[in-house]
């Protein structure tokens, strides 16, 4: 192989995922049965954190927290946590690019995967199913970075 073409398999970009798993799951609801009495008529409140580690070179490690909490006037119908986790392989990308990747990419990878888990909890609980909206993960990781830069 020449080394032109050596060069280029070098600065390919590389993007593979190796394993999408459920690393935590937590469902509570202290109110139940008596809460299924009530109109349903809930707030709801959803957060979300992302977490990346780097597990060796070019393996990435991603976290996407999400927690639903779900309340009647002050009761608590149900609060549910989920951290749905990825390993990604990424080579070749340029540092910027990487932060967006691991910071937006893959957290819109993993999304689907938690909300679907978020859903069925809800309905095996006995609760009507809640689908969360999508979310954008880039807007996201623009305005958490200009929150740092005004810090």
């Amino acid at each position: 192989m020449s080394e032109e073409k050596q060069k280029e398999k070098k600065s390919e970009i590389q993007f593979q995922i190796q394993k999408i798993y459920t690393k935590n799951v937590s469902f509570k609801s202290p109110n139940s049965p008596y809460i299924f009495k009530e109109q349903w008529s809930p707030n709801i409140s959803c957060d979300l954190n992302n977490i990346c580690s780097k597990l060796e070179d070019h393996v990435f490690h991603v976290i996407l927290k999400v927690s639903v909490k779900v309340t009647l006037q002050s009761k608590l119908i149900f609060k549910c946590k989920v951290h749905q986790s990825g390993i990604f392989y990424i080579q070749g990308m340029p540092e910027e690019e990487l932060t967006r990747c691991l910071g937006a990419y893959c957290p819109n990878i993993l999304f689907p995967y938690a909300r679907e888990c978020i859903s069925n909890l809800t309905v095996k609980s006995g609760f009507p199913q809640l689908n969360l909206e999508p979310v954008n993960f880039d807007v996201a990781l623009k305005k958490s970075k200009n929150i740092e830069n005004s810090k």
